[in-house]
């Protein structure tokens, strides 16, 4: 038996210790889920969204226990913690809908009668990340569940604990054991056992670029469907018509929320020239007044980050010769404190061009609409982006040229339950969230029933 550390990133502190899942209890898992899921899909579509609204209910009741979970494993600011725990009770609530919903169509054809059914995969295997572990974890068991398929959970290494209690809830509520079924350990173990099991009939990951690459080459295998939510270098793009004063006010919190472990993160900053001197004395107030420290404080803006590996990743992108134009202020002592900083490099540094993941952020003047289009795209990602005009006409020209799945203007909103959410290029394949999402965790069939014309002369 394998036992990991699990570390309170903002004191360094041991926080708990997990059991690591090894392959074979990875198997028995499968096995179980397999049987399960066929019970679970023929309870009839009010049976299994009456189960998700009682789990929706059991997490509402433990809102202020996930949430301290969320602030001592992840170490993320209370206020954004409880709105998290909410975030998985509202997506669990907005996905009790589908199964009465998932009605299939009739399709007129000559000669009888056609309809399709959406029937449900099977068993899925969801894989989450660290930075936002109990909310992504939903996006994929909500709809899956709704959908009528038995989910497998492996959470991140490093932020276990929230999923491990949200499998709990769930046995809680009613939910059957072996439908929903949270299998912490390695990547390596877990995460590539449900990649290869030929019973995992999907894959729904969360993470980086290189790993989602290998999970879709080892899925391609057994022709397993994948749904790869992957990195980002979002671009927040500033004309010279806009509200500079709240561009420069709201720019911080597009970046440094979650400490830049966001993938929608806009940390890249593009200000039209003849304004860049004047948004940037403007911004310089505004990331200098970001709240960093104690998470479980509620005026806290932003915590550490996750570990002190990620913490010497991210300072290789700032080393002591870096261009930094300013930098905000980090609490003393222990944690992985890395302070908001700002940099001013060439459009060709790998600041600007790799995804950092923390809270650092490149601010690069552009000369007219169309540099501004071609600098944002200049990117292997596609996942967000903000574009700040009051010009309407613009706003709509900007927001079809720009490559990115998720876009905001005036603002830096991403994610809500009930709209689609995903990426261009290499930030992912597939769309979670909204609507539609649930069709993605099923099968479409078609089937032609012929209808015998009428012999003439019968009555």
């Amino acid at each position: 038996m394998t036992i990991s550390d699990v570390i309170n990133p903002a004191t360094e502190e041991l926080l708990s210790t997990v059991e690591q899942t090894e392959e074979a209890a990875v198997d028995d898992a499968v096995e179980r889920a397999v049987a399960a899921q066929r019970k679970w899909a023929r309870r009839t579509p009010a049976d299994r969204a009456t189960a998700l609204r009682a789990f929706a209910t059991v997490v509402d009741a433990h809102i202020e226990e996930l949430a301290a979970l969320e602030v001592a494993n992840s170490g993320h600011p209370i206020g954004n913690a409880r709105w998290e725990a909410g975030h998985v009770r509202d997506v669990l609530h907005y996905y009790s809908a589908t199964p009465e919903r998932l009605s299939g169509k009739q399709i007129p054809v000559a000669g009888g009668w056609n309809v399709t059914f959406n029937e449900p995969l099977g068993v899925v295997g969801v894989i989450t990340p660290w930075n936002f572990p109990m909310t992504i974890a939903s996006w994929g068991f909500a709809p899956a569940l709704a959908a009528g398929n038995a989910v497998l959970i492996k959470p991140a290494e490093w932020t276990p604990l929230t999923t491990i209690r949200l499998g709990e809830l769930a046995i809680e509520a009613g939910l059957p054991a072996d439908v929903f079924c949270v299998l912490p350990g390695k990547g390596s173990v877990v995460g590539e056992r449900f990649v290869s099991h030929p019973e995992v009939r999907k894959i729904v990951f969360t993470g980086s670029t290189d790993v989602g690459k290998r999970v879709m080459s080892g899925a391609a295998a057994h022709v397993k469907r994948v749904t790869l939510e992957l990195g980002g270098k979002s671009a927040n793009i500033i004309f010279d018509d806009c509200d500079l004063e709240r561009a420069a006010a709201t720019a911080p919190y597009g970046v440094f929320d979650n400490a830049g472990q966001d993938c929608c993160a806009r940390s890249r900053i593009l200000v039209q020239r003849n304004v860049y001197d004047r948004f940037m004395e403007l911004l310089e107030p505004a990331v200098k007044g970001v709240v960093v420290g104690d998470p479980s404080a509620i005026e806290t803006e932003m915590g550490p980050l996750v570990s002190k590996a990620h913490w010497n990743s991210v300072s290789e992108f700032v080393p002591d010769h870096a261009p930094i134009a300013f930098q905000g202020s980090v609490p003393a002592g222990s944690g992985y404190w890395f302070p908001p900083t700002v940099l001013t490099p060439q459009r060709d540094d790998r600041t600007v061009t790799e995804e950092i993941f923390g809270p650092v952020v490149t601010v690069l003047p552009f000369d007219d609409e169309a540099d501004a289009i071609a600098l944002a795209n200049d990117t292997v990602y596609g996942l967000s982006g903000s574009i700040w005009t009051d010009n309407l006409s613009r706003a709509l020209r900007v927001s079809r040229a720009v490559e990115a799945g998720n876009l905001s203007v005036n603002s830096h909103s991403s994610v809500r339950y009930n709209t689609p959410f995903g990426g261009f290029k290499q930030s992912g394949l597939g769309r979670e969230l909204g609507p539609d999402a649930a069709l993605s965790f099923t099968e479409t069939k078609n089937v032609f029933i012929a209808v015998q014309p009428e012999q003439e002369g019968a009555h």
